[in-house]
């Protein structure tokens, strides 16, 4: 089972990720409306892709925009969560030997200590993301039971992975477990919600080429929107 997860499974799992969340970006943008989107990108590209980094960039940055600052809790809940779920799974000591010994590629990696608080952060956070969709009737009224899968498939490899690293129970099955959600992860990641790990920096550098060009960016320049 190992060497199947490991092998033949892991590379299907891999290119599912790879190749689907491709072709949704493709389709994201092909499904752009050519008369009231890419016309004005096409015409004004030097202004549309100022406005698309900035929005991306101050929207990456920690209370970076207004919208991050008058939720500063939440925001902070935010970035540990993502943070964790970026940074913990490419840089772990343990991912790193595995991609190096299956694809001859490996990053640097995290001190022990630093992957331990980062993956407890994932944790606690998806708690708390939890708890404020139950808690919050603005939040709870758009929440159903796939929004909670979603939180626990996020955070289901995170819980197996520290299971793994503090020995408790039967290793094997539980190292085995953490292959298989992380797996089941990076293939539900294109057809789900997760795939907001790349539809993010479209929709959001949409957002700011609109606000470059149509949306004051180039008032007085004979914009005709």
């Amino acid at each position: 089972m190992y060497a199947f997860l490991t092998g033949p499974m892991f590379y299907l799992s891999l290119a599912v990720f790879v190749f689907g969340l491709l072709a949704r970006m493709v389709l994201y943008i092909r499904g752009l409306d050519w008369k009231l989107d890419r016309v004005a990108y096409r015409a004004h590209p030097k202004a549309g892709f100022k406005g698309a980094i900035r929005s991306i960039f101050f929207w990456l940055v920690p209370f970076g925009t207004r919208g991050w600052r008058v939720q500063p809790f939440m925001t902070t809940v935010f970035f540990v969560f993502h943070a964790g779920v970026v940074i913990v799974p490419l840089f772990l000591l343990a991912h790193n030997l595995f991609l190096e010994e299956t694809l001859g590629i490996s990053f640097f990696t995290l001190p022990p200590v630093l992957a331990d608080i980062l993956s407890w952060g994932v944790i606690v956070s998806a708690v708390l993301l939890v708890l404020r969709r139950i808690a919050l009737p603005e939040v709870r009224i758009l929440t159903t039971g796939y929004d909670y899968l979603i939180i626990a498939i996020s955070a289901a490899p995170f819980v197996t992975g520290l299971i793994c690293r503090y020995g408790v129970g039967d290793y094997a099955f539980w190292l085995t477990t953490h292959i298989v959600v992380g797996e089941l992860l990076l293939i539900l990641a294109p057809f789900t919600k997760l795939s907001h790990m790349v539809l993010y920096f479209m929709s959001r550098g949409q957002i700011g080429m609109d606000f470059g060009i149509k949306r004051g960016g180039m008032t007085g320049k004979g914009m005709a929107w």
